[in-house]
């Protein structure tokens, strides 16, 4: 009943929403003569504050129309290359004389299954297309997946893992390099020891993780702390609902985008109402580069989808409250995961100093569980100075940390093509 309360909540209010645009627009009308008035910049204000904390914010874009490759520009084109069910594999082509000829290594970036969109890296997408033929996982809405099209798991992401590794290699001849930025460093790990395993010609040539919970009991977090402080049956009966008619998951089970958002905002809410107060007074003083960057932030931030309750209650279970990768007990379709079969991809693990979601330490563990991996083909960094958003995105991931994953991408390439 919580999804059908939540739909119900948000028709009912509606027609408010839709007489506070009107009236907004109305106060904010050249041709209305008191729209330069301290009262009616307070109310049109008011009007726009509450539609945006109480609109649906849709999936976002990315919006990367062209990058500057030497000293042309090259033109990028979205192309969705391979679907399954739950996902697909957006490729970003570049088009035009900058990219005409180039052989660039293919990267396949792994977006976080963690409530946002696969647009949340942006940024990281941007930064890696000058010198990288890049590709992404753009995961569904669970609410927009049919009932028929089965569940979807920990296991079943990771056969999805190796299936796109496998598809990439076919498409250029080559092993590709894998960067899984926070949640997916578990599949990642996994989907890479059964790739090393069983001698896969397809498996990456480098794993880079970024801000990946692979043990969580190092340096714990608060979203560590709330994953373990309530036994599992808790999240099955207070977190799970089933996606109301007329969505195409109707009746499917998850963990709700809206119960998610909630959990978010939580654990900053003084840093969330102290953004919101100041939007309130850029807008009623016409600041529009502050009210503009506010809004691409939280219209990124606020859209957010549901996750399929098999593969929370699994994250929840096997990733935070039994750490079974890192004690050595993860199981895949029955059979225990051991990464010490990774010998030949070279792993790169970043965090970020002041990560409040994942702790330091807790993606520098991989390198613990790969004893047979050479240190030739290792490399841990530390970025001083960032939280976890940092880690993928901002100044300091385009300065300091993007450059030593390319760098760390070429150095591989070749010793791991074969």
């Amino acid at each position: 009943m919580l999804y059908h309360a939540y739909e119900l909540t948000h028709a009912a209010i509606s027609p408010m929403r839709t007489a506070a645009r009107l009236s907004q627009e109305a106060l904010t009308n050249p041709l209305n003569p008191f729209a330069p008035s301290y009262g009616a910049r307070y109310t049109a204000a008011a009007c726009e504050m509450f539609i945006n904390a109480t609109r649906r914010y849709g999936k976002p874009e990315f919006e990367i129309d062209a990058v500057q490759i030497g000293d042309d520009l090259a033109q990028i084109e979205e192309e969705i290359v391979h679907s399954l069910p739950f996902c697909d594999l957006l490729h970003f082509k570049r088009t035009g004389k900058a990219a005409k000829g180039r052989k660039d290594t293919p990267v396949l970036i792994i977006a976080p299954m963690s409530g946002h969109y696969a647009t949340l890296l942006r940024g990281t997408v941007k930064q890696m297309l000058p010198d990288h033929d890049v590709y992404i996982t753009d995961w569904t809405d669970a609410r927009d997946v049919p009932l028929t099209e089965g569940e979807f798991d920990l296991d079943d992401y990771t056969d999805y893992l190796i299936d796109q590794c496998r598809f990439l290699f076919e498409r250029h001849g080559e092993r590709p390099a894998v960067m899984a930025v926070c949640q997916p460093g578990i599949p990642m790990m996994v989907a890479a020891t059964l790739m090393a395993a069983d001698k896969d010609p397809a498996r990456p040539s480098s794993v880079t993780l970024m801000g990946s919970p692979i043990d969580t009991s190092s340096n714990p977090m608060k979203p560590n702390t709330l994953a373990t402080e309530r036994p599992l049956s808790w999240f099955q009966n207070n977190v799970i609902v089933r996606v109301p008619w007329p969505n195409k998951g109707f009746l499917r089970q998850v963990y709700p985008g809206f119960l998610q958002l909630s959990g978010f905002m939580s654990m900053n809410i003084n840093r969330h109402m102290d953004a919101h107060m100041d939007q309130f007074q850029h807008l009623i003083v016409g600041d529009g580069d502050s009210s503009a960057a506010h809004r691409k932030f939280y219209d990124e931030y606020m859209a957010v989808m549901d996750l399929t309750a098999e593969f929370y209650l699994q994250t929840i279970d096997r990733v935070f409250q039994r750490r079974l990768l890192a004690i050595g007990e993860y199981e895949y379709r029955g059979k225990v995961i051991n990464p010490a079969s990774i010998t030949d991809i070279a792993l790169l693990t970043i965090e970020g100093e002041k990560d409040d979601i994942t702790g330091l330490g807790q993606t520098e563990a991989a390198h613990r569980l790969t004893p047979k991996l050479p240190k030739s083909r290792k490399e841990h960094y530390v970025q001083l100075g960032v939280g976890h958003y940092g880690v993928f995105n901002g100044s300091r991931w385009r300065e300091h940390i993007q450059p030593r994953v390319a760098s760390f991408i070429a150095k591989h390439r070749a010793k791991s093509s074969g």
